[in-house]
């Protein structure tokens, strides 16, 4: 089945930083688009916008036919998705699911294996890009799954990103957000101690920044935290705790294949540090505040 805004319902579970912008561009687009989140009042601008709420996951799963999750942790995906009042026992044959949370790849194997027995695709499809890249609809979006869902699918992830690449089989999407949540774990003790070596020297971070963001050391982070470090903002683009989740199932994910991984092993220690101090419902760019 081709997939248009005249056939498909699109539910959206975990209006979040990140969540509320992305179901916020479906709707916009045109499709309808039915939310559920534990907490309702987060759900609200969208609701004025024309998104339906659902009482259930349940409710959710038997009204639509295109599911996308943004949640928190893999126990929450095993529970939307595999629960008994889950949406894999409530969906209808043919549905599409796209867990776009960042989530364990073992997990995200079991989902399209047992989506597969109920003839549904399921598809891991993790993002990054932060708050920003979900208001802009410019996320990076790296997929999991059978050629065939995923084609059916683009147009929606269109909405939502811009750079759109199918990696591989189920597991894949959730194996590439892991090489993307390595490579930052590293590079945000670097941009920290680059700035606070800054300020340590007597020079002006800005001016600092202006020079070597276009350089060899540019990077995402560079260009967007350092600036929000600076600032004092230490609000959540993405949270603490949740960097903390994804680094966890990285190192647990690359000793299976026997990989050492010293910088994220620093980067973890740092930042369950720094949530130990109260810091875990902060930015990742608070991590600055050790260095301080």
């Amino acid at each position: 089945m081709t997939l248009t805004v005249k056939n498909t319902v699109v539910g959206f579970v975990g209006i979040g930083v990140m969540g509320k912008s992305m179901a916020g561009h479906l709707l916009k687009a045109g499709y309808p688009v039915r939310v559920y989140n534990r907490t309702k009042v987060k759900a609200e601008d969208l609701l004025k916008q024309g998104a339906v709420w659902e009482e259930t996951i349940a409710g959710l799963a038997a009204n639509c036919n295109v599911i996308i999750t943004m949640i928190g942790y893999p126990k929450d995906v095993e529970m939307v998705y595999l629960g008994d009042d889950g949406l894999l026992k409530n969906a209808s044959q043919g549905t599409y699911f796209l867990d776009m949370t960042t989530s364990s790849p073992e997990l995200a194997i079991r989902i399209y294996q047992e989506a597969k027995t109920k003839n549904m695709q399921a598809l891991d499809a993790p993002v990054s890009g932060g708050d920003v890249g979900a208001k802009e609809a410019r996320l990076a979006i790296m997929v999991g799954g059978e050629p065939e869902a995923f084609a059916a699918v683009r147009p929606i992830l269109e909405l939502m990103g811009k750079n759109i690449v199918l990696q591989g089989a189920a597991g894949a999407g959730q194996h590439t957000k892991m090489c993307n949540q390595i490579a930052i774990a590293s590079n945000m003790m670097g941009v920290c101690e680059a700035m606070a070596y800054a300020k340590r020297s007597g020079l002006d971070p800005k001016l600092v920044l202006q020079s070597i963001e276009t350089g060899a050391a540019g990077s995402w982070s560079l260009s967007n935290l350092a600036p929000r470090m600076l600032a004092g903002n230490f609000e959540p683009g993405f949270y603490v705790k949740h960097f903390i989740k994804d680094m966890k199932i990285a190192i647990e994910s690359a000793q299976q294949m026997g990989l050492d991984t010293p910088g994220l092993q620093q980067a973890i220690k740092l930042y369950e540090q720094l949530a130990s101090q109260g810091e875990e419902d902060s930015g990742t760019q608070a991590l600055f505040k050790l260095y301080q």
